[in-house]
């Protein structure tokens, strides 16, 4: 497995030039390091922003499962996505709002077929409201399927 956290990670992370806002580093509750966030009130409505995650060791026809934490926290705070390089049209993951503040875990089947997905990219796109934030954090790469919960 790789870990691709953001205190002391060892994977290759990017801001996107071409969206309208940076990632921030916020630090966690209970001080052991930080999670990259979007507070609510950075942007205006609809207004993008993206974090990418550059793979490079990725074997082609094997599969992988991405494992997140993410949280929606606020409300109308807007939409986190999950895209895969090779799959740049629509999103692999999705959500729009939490039941409540609290982290959830996140996970996406990767199968590399012909093409190899080369980047990983989550993208928040920022909602009407004005408190709470989008976060990610605990970000992992394993090989094989996704375990069952």
């Amino acid at each position: 497995s790789v870990d691709c956290s953001f205190s002391q990670g060892v994977c290759d992370w990017k801001q996107d030039t071409d969206d309208d806002f940076d990632w921030n580093p916020a630090d966690r509750d209970r001080g052991d390091g930080y999670y990259m966030a979007v507070p609510a009130f950075v942007g205006h409505k609809n207004d993008m922003g993206r974090l990418k995650l550059l793979l490079t060791d990725l074997k082609p026809k094997s599969s992988y499962c991405l494992i997140f934490s993410y949280r929606l926290a606020g409300e109308k705070v807007g939409k986190l996505r999950v895209f895969l390089a090779n799959k740049k049209t629509a999103p692999v993951w999705e959500e729009n709002k939490g039941k409540d503040e609290k982290w959830r875990t996140g996970k996406i089947e990767i199968f590399q077929g012909a093409e190899t997905t080369n980047s990983i990219t989550f993208e928040s796109e920022r909602g009407k409201g004005k408190t709470g934030e989008i976060g990610v954090d605990n970000v992992i790469l394993i090989s094989g399927l996704c375990p069952e919960d």
